[in-house]
């Protein structure tokens, strides 16, 4: 396997043997490592508190697999005082050198790519194949963005005169210092992601991953520090609960924040920024409630792979997933035949570890019981047609926390047509009309993802200028909602999922946010 091969999240036709045995050699010697302590950064150097927090994996709540340090008020006050005096020189280095560093970074990402994915899979729970989807995305991200700024000339453009003797310029200079406040589900792209956005203006970083993924994102870290980036410009600090990430929000030296999380903290976020004497940038993504749809005209098979596929990847824990799903009624009793055949043929459920495992656990024990909640109101309004159990009954899934992909059907006025889960649950109805089916999506307060099936090309425009969502796909048997890629897919959320400019990471204006606009004229 050639090491300029890349794994993205669509399908793959490709011989993979040499990398399924390259990954299996370092999960081996990553296992072999567990249970160290990893320090928070504060200004280059390693913080070790008496406070520590015990990260077990997903899959087997037995298994530690590091002690992180926790960081007090005090010691990110520290760091933001260290953020606040190295941006003061970042922000004047030349934007060739940031770019030059990240572009580093970026590759240096690439060379530990194993490393990262098989730390994810034991982190996180997700299966082999996604986590490694997920650090080649992140160098993606870094490189994709850097790019952004050679494009723009570092974002400095010449604007007009109104006398001879007159020159101006317009450039995008940095805020300050940024806090970016990182997912436990996509920890190494979504951290690296906001983090190179920010560096790249010209911000300072004060990195918090999620207490549910603490080392992937701090992956994060060390590639920019072997790319040579300046000691107090990027920090990682860990947290034991929601405390210190409330903490760098409302610091005084916050100069604004890049969040993805949820939608109640999101919009936490954002009054917090617009409370004090001006408004401070929030760049929040807040997840999704996703619908697809199925006409009449479909390729059913190629639609029920899209389904499966966006429903159960990484257990339903996507922003992006599909939770909502809308069929023709012509169509229903064989499309839902098929939909069932691929999900047992598609989803198996286990360690993810193993090669021949699609779906791994969910990330903790209140997501086991948000599903298990959600299975029981479904049966008490609608059908189970597949899946449902409680996995905790099970010996082979005792050790972690697992949860069943469960398919119902259930009416449009549910609750499962409305609110968002985060765990492996599909609810199907049948539409007559397109347009009303359509309407009824757009009730959601959400705005992310969405996806068609259908042979009309009347179809697809009707659905592209109706739906109210960011990120759009039609026939992608791949994923029906999920997939996006570093310049390929921008990734923008409408309505309650995004918040900001509403230019999403993965496309060409996500770097620019993390910058204001200043105008020079100098008269000569």
């Amino acid at each position: 396997m050639s090491k300029g091969f890349r794994i993205t999240y669509s399908a793959l036709n490709a011989d993979l043997t040499e990398l399924h045995r390259e990954f299996d050699e370092t999960l081996k010697t990553m296992k072999a490592s567990l249970g160290h302590s990893v320090p928070s950064i504060i200004n280059g150097k390693r913080l070790e508190t008496p406070k520590v927090n015990k990260k077990f994996s997903p899959v087997n709540t037995s298994l530690l697999i590091a002690n992180y340090h926790v960081a007090s008020e005090a010691d990110l006050n520290e760091a933001f005082v260290a953020a606040k005096r190295a941006q003061k020189t970042w922000g004047a280095t030349p934007w060739t050198e940031r770019v030059a560093i990240t572009k580093k970074a970026a590759d240096i990402m690439r060379e530990r790519r194993m490393k990262i994915a098989a730390l994810m899979v034991l982190e996180v729970g997700k299966n082999r194949m996604e986590s490694l989807g997920d650090a080649e995305e992140a160098a993606d991200l870094l490189s994709y963005y850097a790019d952004q700024m050679e494009q723009a000339n570092g974002f400095i453009q010449p604007l007009g005169k109104l006398s001879p003797n007159e020159n101006t310029k317009d450039v995008l200079r940095p805020y300050g210092v940024f806090s970016v406040i990182a997912p436990f589900n996509f920890p190494m792209a979504l951290g690296a992601g906001m983090t190179s956005a920010a560096l790249l203006g010209g911000n300072s970083v004060i990195l918090k991953p999620s207490d549910d993924a603490p080392g992937t994102a701090f992956e994060i870290y060390l590639a920019y520090r072997d790319a040579g980036l300046p000691e107090g410009v990027l920090q990682v600090v860990f947290g034991n609960g929601p405390a210190l990430g409330e903490w760098m929000v409302k610091h005084p030296m916050c100069d604004g924040v890049a969040f993805t999380g949820s939608k109640t903290v999101g919009m936490s976020i954002i009054r917090t920024l617009n409370s004090g004497l001006y408004a401070k940038p929030a760049l929040v993504e807040l997840g999704g409630k996703n619908a697809a749809f199925v006409c009449e005209s479909a390729d059913l098979e190629k639609a029920a792979s899209g389904c499966v596929r966006s429903a159960f990847g990484l257990s339903g824990q996507k922003c992006s997933a599909l939770s909502r799903l809308y069929v023709h009624e012509s169509v229903y009793p064989k499309f839902i035949e098929t939909l069932i055949a691929t999900a047992k043929k598609l989803v198996s459920v286990g360690d993810p570890a193993n090669q021949e495992i699609y779906m791994g656990p969910v990330i903790n024990g209140r997501a086991v019981e948000r599903h298990l909640t959600a299975i029981s109101e479904a049966r008490a309004v609608g059908k189970i047609i597949f899946g449902g159990s409680d996995l905790r009954d099970k010996p082979e899934f005792k050790a972690g926390h697992f949860a069943d992909p469960t398919i119902a059907e259930l009416p449009a006025t549910s609750r499962h047509f409305k609110d968002e889960f985060f765990s492996p649950f599909l609810a199907v109805t049948k539409f007559s009309s397109l347009t009303d089916a359509i309407a009824d999506a757009n009730k959601a307060e959400y705005g992310l993802t969405s996806g068609i099936f259908t042979a009309k090309k009347e179809e697809i425009d009707l659905f592209m200028d109706s739906i109210e969502a960011g990120v759009l796909y039609a026939n992608r048997a791949t994923g029906a909602t999920t997939g996006a890629w570093p310049g390929v897919q921008s990734f923008c959320g409408w309505k309650g999922s995004g918040g900001g400019s509403g230019k999403g990471g993965c496309g060409p204006y996500y770097v620019m946010q993390f910058m204001r606009e200043q105008s020079r004229t100098i008269m000569e």
